[in-house]
């Protein structure tokens, strides 16, 4: 079965989208938020938590890991640009219970 040609979200779109995933930022291109957790290995589960998720989803974020604290950035990189995937991938995360209180 072919995939599903992906078509990146104006940014009109993704504005009006926004509002759903508290603590996401549109930002250089992508949908960014900071994640600030008590201990280094509870940052480290927390990335492994949306790594499992991401490969499940076959769509991997940028991930930046400083001591405590995470940084996620959802894009598209086949189409340059926020797809309705980043969105989805946003959404499960926060669903999930995988977030902590954001930087």
């Amino acid at each position: 079965m072919a995939k599903k040609k992906l078509k990146a979200l104006s940014g009109a779109e993704i504005r009006k989208r926004l509002p759903e995933l508290p603590g996401w930022t549109l930002s250089r291109g992508a949908l960014r938020r900071g994640f600030k957790f008590e201990t280094f290995p509870k940052a480290l589960r927390f990335v492994a938590r949306v790594g499992a998720m991401a490969e499940e989803a076959d769509h991997h974020p940028d991930i930046d890991i400083r001591y405590r604290v995470v940084k996620l950035a959802l894009r598209t990189h086949d189409v340059s640009g926020i797809t309705e995937k980043d969105m989805a991938l946003a959404a499960a995360i926060d669903r999930k219970g995988v977030m902590r209180k954001s930087v």
